[in-house]
């Protein structure tokens, strides 16, 4: 079970992510959950498919775009959205499976179609508690 929260934040005609866990591969699972929610609401999508994703990148913050950009690619060629996210982190090379259906307009109901993961204010890093905290604008 996920222990963390994200929400979405006004910048500019832009759209903010940001999350907060208590681990790394926490927080990258809920970014997903943030992305896809721009989208759709995530309850709607079942978990009919798996895909899997990796990425690597030098550090976490452009690991998160990375990872963000690989998700919206997949939901963009596959024309699919994501219910599900397992995030497994080896240093900086990410490995996930996402868990998603095809899109379904009147199930779905689509609101925006995010074009990628900027690094517009882009942070990840450890706060003093020990939670791990995460933003990106991404390009609607």
């Amino acid at each position: 079970m996920r222990v963390g929260n994200w929400e979405h934040f006004e910048h500019d005609a832009d759209i903010g992510l940001r999350a907060t866990a208590g681990s790394r591969e926490q927080v990258f699972e809920l970014m997903g959950e943030a992305l896809t929610a721009l989208v759709a609401e995530p309850s709607t999508v079942r978990a009919v498919d798996t895909i899997n994703v990796s990425c690597s990148a030098p550090e976490d913050a452009l690991l998160l775009v990375d990872w963000l950009n690989a998700l919206v690619y997949e939901m963009a060629t596959r024309r699919m959205l994501f219910c599900h996210w397992h995030v497994e982190l080896d240093g900086c090379t990410l490995r996930a499976q996402v868990q998603g259906e095809a899109i379904d307009r009147s199930r779905h109901q689509p609101v925006v179609e995010v074009k990628g993961a900027t690094y517009t204010a882009l942070s990840f890093a450890e706060d003093s508690t020990g939670n791990w905290c995460a933003q990106c604008i991404v390009d609607v």
